[in-house]
């Protein structure tokens, strides 16, 4: 199988597996419990509180505190500091965030937040004037992710934060989710108060992921309960996978191959937009400004879900947009918010590398992947505007 959908979720990397197992045999106790045995599995736990610090760059440990996924961690940041200041009932958010993000505000809506959605132009970049204009004094949550998961395109989090502070007294939530792991961060440094992550998309298992929580930021509990996580998420502690979240975020933090991850990810997008005529690129062509794994490429008057089929028949895992909504039929989010025509949008297809990919797996998607499209282009109802493609200059 050549992977190439890591933007959906990674490989355990066998360093964590390794750091897990251990406590999925012989180090069995509750984190909770006074004992030696519970005692060993609440070190564990502190420890992997310290990795994951560590690679975000957080002010203190006491600042992490676990969950089960980088939606839960969302819902709380958003929830829980709505519910903890009811006469706050004014949201931001973009047009493109994860549905975690989303789904819950649009759900606010319905049960009477009022929510201001920030659009973003045709390379999925904000203006910062927008968000500006919309900052009110009732205004409580602006939630804008660090990577778009689908186009790879980064906002700056950190002029943002400026922005809010200056201009408001709202506390502002990150989804970092698609970008931890993959470029610098650090949070003691920028305006960030609730910053969430998931394991499974940095190497660790899925199940387990973390919210940062700036010090004097107070949420209730998501879960109600027990006094894990020093009373603010109950619940017995699944160890292993926090362990493994914790391996992951070390490994991260030693890893030294992003450039070639990205040299990659750049021969890939430079020969399909080069040697295919209906390719056209979904996000700022500005490299700087996305995540070095990620292309979104459409291929104008094909279907993306036929393109997938072909490539997985032949090995090769790829993604038509988020995994969160490759079960629906209707075109991303994201790319209606950036105006992309319905006859590229249906043909979007996300790839997604990581620090596993070979330059030989590259060379092989390249060489498969024309010739899928020249099959479908042969079957596709829209053979005069295909040719005229062909015809025009790149």
């Amino acid at each position: 199988m050549i992977y190439l959908d890591n933007n959906a979720t990674t490989r355990v990397a066998p360093e964590v597996f390794e750091a897990m197992q251990p406590y999925l045999t012989e180090h069995y106790g509750n984190p909770s419990s006074a004992h030696s045995l519970g005692r060993k599995m609440k070190a564990a736990v502190e420890r992997a509180r310290e990795q994951v610090a560590k690679l975000i760059g957080a002010a203190e440990t006491s600042e992490i505190v676990f969950t089960s996924c980088g939606s839960e961690s969302d819902n709380w940041a958003i929830g829980g500091y709505l519910e903890q200041n009811p006469a706050r009932r004014h949201i931001i958010t973009t047009r493109v965030e994860h549905e975690a993000v989303r789904n819950l505000c649009e759900h606010l809506s319905q049960i009477g937040f009022e929510v201001t959605w920030l659009e973003v132009d045709g390379n999925g970049e904000l203006n910062l004037d927008d968000l500006r204009q919309a900052l009110r004094r009732d205004t409580g949550i602006v939630s804008v992710m660090l990577a778009n998961n689908e186009t790879g395109v980064l906002f700056p989090i950190e002029e943002i934060g400026k922005i809010i502070r200056e201009h408001s007294d709202a506390v502002f939530h990150v989804d970092g989710v698609q970008a931890v792991g993959k470029i610098p961060i650090s949070l003691k440094e920028i305006e960030v108060d609730l910053f969430a992550l998931s394991g499974h998309k940095l190497h660790a298992p899925q199940g387990v992921g973390a919210l940062y929580i700036r010090d004097g930021i107070e949420l209730p509990p998501f879960i109600i309960g027990g006094s894990q996580e020093r009373g603010r998420r109950a619940g017995t502690s699944a160890v292993a996978n926090i362990v493994g979240l914790g391996a992951a975020c070390e490994l991260a933090v030693s890893f030294d191959g992003h450039d070639e991850i990205e040299r990659l990810r750049n021969k890939l997008e430079d020969e399909i937009l080069q040697h295919i005529p209906n390719a056209r690129l979904n996000g700022t062509p500005d490299r700087s400004k996305r995540l070095p794994n990620t292309s979104s490429i459409s291929f104008e008057y094909v279907e993306g879900e036929n393109i997938l089929a072909h490539l997985d028949n032949l090995g090769i895992a790829v993604s038509t947009g988020s995994a969160c909504r490759s079960t629906t039929k209707q075109s991303s989010p994201t790319l209606r918010a950036m105006n992309v025509p319905y006859s590229a949008a249906q043909g979007a297809i996300r790839f997604s590398l990581s620090r596993y990919n070979t330059a030989e797996e590259i060379d092989r998607a390249l060489k498969v992947l024309p010739e899928i499209i020249d099959k479908l282009v042969q079957m596709s109802p829209y053979d005069s505007e295909l040719q005229a493609l062909k015809m025009s200059p790149r």
